[in-house]
């Protein structure tokens, strides 16, 4: 079997093969986006796709950017970022157009057209969008629970999947703007594209929120979890569409400002969610100082923003492109493996699969070590050290395994230099363990 390559492990794969669910969910959503395409050729024409898809895409090419951005510090594998903005625009768009207008269909008759029309827009389509959209947070949920180690994952998911649909969105918006008197596009592209082009990521990300919370606690209150963010996101998207149909102009501004506040909410929880992170790096990492895989100027580089850009930039002054992306690699293990020991503490994850998954991890540390030096076997102090230890430096060889940390649930963990204990007294150790 080839070895696993440094996005494998990162993603926490068995194999370098793609996942079958996420290819399934890919090819869903291609066909669906398929389908929608099919159908807005039909409405509108050729002429009218391209010029609504030339003004929807400059919104969603910067907010994907924002939330790339967002990211950085661990990010999520590209193929779950592209499920989550495909379904977003394939699948959830499809599903809401034969919903929505479905609806809108069946009650004209009964209430007639116009107020069919705004039950639609004010309860149905926030109803069914969330929806479908927030089945793929949990179908990530279901199969890739353990990629969600936050609330900036969640809200990053959530947040590409209501890109997806926003663009898709945007473009039937700017057909029919196009196919409107002259001047009501500039309007529509106005309204969507630049007053409030973050309303279908924010209202999802409600959702995101909740399944973060399912993803890395255990207990009934995950399941509260997901269903208050899901109700969360249809309020937000009802009061917005709500306003417009309702109250007009006067609406649309109350919604758009308790909107405003979510957000600088959204904000204010991803600045304490990367603080979170960085915490845990410097909380956990200390713990493998005594096995000499780290010692303390690497943990202050890797718990800093800061730290570790300087260090990767000097890992291409030395060694080139091959040198940056080994401390690349060196520095998301490391992440990784602060996140693992998070998930023991919470005890939502097995011994058996901590051991498996750190050892991965610890191998990759070490790969990436050797890939660096094999670009430069005599490197310079490094910036982060000066003329101190670093682990980056010292060689697998001189890795003390029995100083490792053990898996340590429910928050207790030995004193940094104590020999860690097995799990179970009496009972074998687990598999991985010490590593080789």
């Amino acid at each position: 079997m080839p070895a696993l390559s440094p996005r494998s492990v990162l993603e926490g794969r068995s194999s370098n093969r793609a996942p079958i669910p996420l290819i399934i969910g890919l090819a869903v959503s291609g066909f669906c986006l398929l389908l929608a395409l099919t159908f807005y050729l039909w409405q509108g024409g050729p002429v009218n796709v391209v010029i609504g898809t030339g003004l929807a895409l400059p919104t969603a090419v910067v907010l994907i950017s924002l939330i790339l951005l967002i990211d950085r510090l661990e990010p999520e594998p590209q193929l779950n970022l592209w499920l989550a903005l495909g379904w977003g625009a394939g699948v959830a768009i499809i599903g809401a157009l034969i919903v929505n207008t479905g609806s809108e269909i069946l009650m004209a008759p009964v209430l007639g057209a116009e107020t069919a029309a705004a039950i639609t827009v004010s309860i149905v389509a926030p109803v069914v969008e969330e929806s479908f959209k927030g089945a793929l947070l949990l179908y990530l949920l279901w199969v890739r629970r353990h990629e969600i180690d936050g609330p900036t994952d969640g809200i990053v998911y959530a947040g590409m999947c209501g890109l997806g649909f926003a663009l898709v969105e945007n473009v039937l918006y700017y057909m029919q703007g196009l196919g409107a008197e002259t001047g009501d596009i500039w309007v529509t592209v106005l309204i969507r594209g630049v007053i409030a082009p973050l309303g279908h990521p924010l209202y999802t990300a409600m959702t995101g929120l909740g399944v973060a919370y399912a993803a890395t606690h255990r207990g009934v209150g995950r399941f509260f979890a997901v269903v208050g963010g899901w109700c969360g996101a249809v309020f937000l998207h009802a009061l917005w569409n709500g306003s417009l149909t309702l109250a007009g102009f006067p609406g649309m501004v109350a919604a758009y400002l308790l909107q405003f506040l979510v957000l600088i909410a959204v904000i204010v929880v991803l600045v304490l969610d990367r603080k979170r992170l960085v915490h845990l790096i410097r909380r956990y990492l200390p713990a493998y100082i005594p096995s000499g895989l780290v010692q303390p100027n690497d943990v202050q580089m890797l718990g800093s923003m800061a730290g570790r850009r300087q260090a990767r930039h000097w890992a291409r002054a030395q060694a080139g492109t091959t040198g940056a992306r080994a401390m690349g690699d060196y520095q998301l293990a490391a992440t990784e493996l602060a996140l693992l020991h998070a998930q023991a503490e919470k005890n939502t994850i097995a011994p058996e699969a901590f051991f498996a998954r750190r050892e991965a991890i610890l191998g990759l540390m070490r790969s990436a070590r050797d890939a660096f030096f094999r670009r430069l076997p005599q490197a310079p102090a490094p910036p982060w050290a000066r003329q101190e230890r670093s682990g980056f430096f010292a060689p697998p060889a001189q890795l003390a395994a029995a100083q490792l940390p053990t898996y340590q649930p429910g928050g207790h963990r030995p004193p940094p230099g104590r020999p860690p204990q097995p799990p179970w007294p009496n009972g074998p150790r687990p598999g991985g363990w010490p590593p080789r």
